[in-house]
């Protein structure tokens, strides 16, 4: 997969992030008696571990609540005989169980990493600011682009239909969780840019043009500046 792919990068990345934390340090203990500069605090790392737990029950809270919203949503739509959607949503829980089952099969060995590697990076949402590492970004990352290849299909489905174009009705964007494993960052913040992606993209499909993105593949993938420009990151000095 994609995402663990990238993690052979990580350890190349969080040498950098190291470097940048040495500044972070002056607002969160740096000159603690113990504590190496660079070095997460002990009482950040057990928040960040608390908010790991957090966040696993709440996304397995999630998938029991999903099988139910499948079942209506695929109900409506063959009620409205809405065939190239209907086949759009069967392949987008398909694709969704396979990879929550393969997520589910992984063990995890770089949640320990991402406790101890110091934030390095701020994005922010409605004007609240949030701060990540390495392995958070990239979860931001994967949001924003598995909205967009998700938005394009809905868009193309919806023109196929002859349905008016209207994204926010769409299960993937309602829903808003597709590739989100419960770590790293909120379930929120996940669905703000995974949102982002779907509804750029969608009007991609639906009027059959590359404003915001590429095919490539046999996928949709947005463009890099206009990539960036929905992370809105910036770096921690």
């Amino acid at each position: 997969m994609q995402r663990m792919q990238r993690l052979s990068t990580v350890v190349a990345l969080l040498i950098v992030a190291a470097g940048a934390a040495d500044a972070q340090g002056r607002g969160r203990g740096r000159g603690r008696e113990g504590q190496a500069p660079g070095e997460v605090a002990n009482d950040e790392r057990q928040r960040r571990m608390q908010d790991e737990q957090r966040r696993d029950v709440d996304y397995r809270r999630h998938l029991d609540e999903q099988i139910a919203a499948q079942r209506q949503q695929e109900a409506a739509l063959q009620a409205q005989r809405r065939v190239a959607q209907y086949r759009a949503q069967q392949e987008y829980y398909a694709q969704l169980a396979r990879q929550q089952a393969e997520l589910r099969a992984q063990r995890d060995y770089s949640r320990e990493a991402y406790i101890s590697a110091p934030h390095t990076f701020r994005y922010h949402i409605g004007g609240v600011y949030h701060e990540t590492n390495q392995f958070g970004v990239d979860v931001l990352h994967d949001a924003v682009n598995d909205g967009c290849q998700q938005g394009y299909r809905a868009g193309v489905a919806d023109r196929l239909d002859h349905w008016r174009p209207d994204y926010s009705r769409s299960p993937a964007y309602i829903e808003a969780t597709y590739g989100y494993a419960g770590r790293y960052i909120d379930q929120s913040d996940h669905s703000y840019y995974f949102r982002q992606g779907f509804q750029r993209c969608y009007n991609d499909g639906y009027y059959s043009r590359t404003q915001y993105g590429t095919s490539a593949n046999g996928g949709y993938s947005l463009l890099a500046g206009v990539l960036a420009g929905i992370l809105g990151l910036t770096a921690i000095r």
